[in-house]
């Protein structure tokens, strides 16, 4: 069975705090009792709302009404899922040039540098005579085979 953990993180509802039905996932942080129709949020879906209804709401405004920690938003940031408004003050910074962004680890340039270099380490192991994802060389077909570099 698949490790539900990393749910946690955001405190997904699993159970219906009407009636103990099972919540069931509808998208975009929501999710719905299929005995008596509950309707309740994990963290991401309570700031999302939050932030519709509040435009500009700082993390600390988000955390005050929703009760979503901030370092969840932080790590809700830095997945990209929510974004620092353009009118604020603050923003994060790119961890590998140190440039101010709204979202994510990475600016625009150095995510492109960072795939441009996954791809050319690819490129680099086609040219070894490795294949797919460098895992088999070519001749294995079926069998397995791990390289130990």
């Amino acid at each position: 069975m698949e490790d539900l953990g990393l749910m946690d993180y955001y405190h997904v509802p699993r159970v219906c705090k009407q009636c103990g039905g099972v919540m069931v996932y509808r998208g975009i942080g929501e999710y719905q009792c299929e005995e008596c129709g509950y309707e309740d949020y994990d963290d991401y879906g309570k700031a999302r709302r939050y932030i519709e209804k509040n435009s500009g709401a700082t993390a600390m405004d988000i955390e005050n009404a929703t009760g979503v920690s901030q370092k969840s938003i932080r790590r809700m940031l830095r997945e990209a899922r929510l974004e620092v408004a353009s009118t604020s003050k603050v923003f994060l910074h790119c961890e590998r040039c140190g440039k101010e962004i709204r979202s994510g680890q990475y600016c625009d340039e150095c995510e492109m540098q960072l795939h441009r270099t996954i791809e050319e380490q690819q490129r680099e192991l086609q040219r070894k005579g490795k294949t797919g994802y460098g895992i088999r060389e070519q001749g294995d077909e079926g069998r397995r085979r791990f390289i130990h570099e």
